[in-house]
């Protein structure tokens, strides 16, 4: 077992939003089949990261502790999201794809709960994780660097005014995400189905689920 696990405390999006991702990601899919494409499935689950960090895998129950008690302070039904638009990030290992995911603007009371937890989790925090921290499954057996050193600075250059809340929904070749991320976008407010603490998975996958409380 390592001594780091890396996870993602993250929000399960309601019915909606799930509805909305598993059809951009079909059509994803036919840019990109999998390998190294990837469906949603139990190893991707669709989710709105709100925190990456590793942790001390010694302290995880102290972690869940920390975080259940920042949810059973707050409202959730005021963890809302409205869609922008996709965007994507390109894979150094996939030359010419793209990392794609669908924009969402978070409501102040998640900015509010993403900087409680980055002082409820601190004590418990690690640094220098490797791939033994991550989920690798038999399609995924490798981590590659771009997603180690994105956990590793994921506080502060994802975070606070950095954060760009988003649904990973898969790959795509970067000719074929010209197309569709000039395309407009329907409007889409959403909320959560629940709150969650991932282990992750390759590219920053929600992979293993570990802890839920219902929203």
């Amino acid at each position: 077992m390592s001594d780091l696990t890396a996870i993602d405390t993250l929000i399960n999006p309601d019915a909606s939003m799930m509805a909305r991702a598993t059809e951009v990601n079909q059509r994803l899919l036919k840019s990109v089949p999998s390998p190294p494409g990837f469906a949603l499935d139990e190893h991707h689950q669709p989710h709105i990261t709100v925190l990456q960090r590793y942790v001390n895998t010694g302290d995880l129950d102290k972690v869940y502790d920390a975080v259940g008690e920042l949810v059973g302070g707050i409202d959730a039904s005021t963890l809302t999201f409205t869609t922008v638009g996709i965007h994507h990030m390109e894979v150094a290992a996939f030359p010419g794809i793209g990392l794609s995911g669908i924009v969402v603007k978070p409501s102040h009371a998640v900015l509010e709960f993403q900087s409680k937890l980055i002082e409820a989790l601190k004590p418990y925090t690690g640094s220098g994780g490797s791939a033994e921290a991550y989920v690798r499954t038999e399609a995924e057996p490798d981590i590659n660097d771009a997603t180690i050193g994105y956990i590793e600075n994921y506080v502060p250059e994802h975070s606070g005014a950095n954060y760009i809340a988003h649904v990973t929904v898969g790959l795509a070749k970067l000719d074929d995400l010209k197309t569709y991320e000039a395309e407009p976008m329907d409007p889409l407010t959403f909320g959560p189905a629940g709150i969650s603490v991932y282990q992750l998975g390759n590219n920053g996958t929600a992979a293993k689920h570990l802890k839920d409380w219902a929203a």
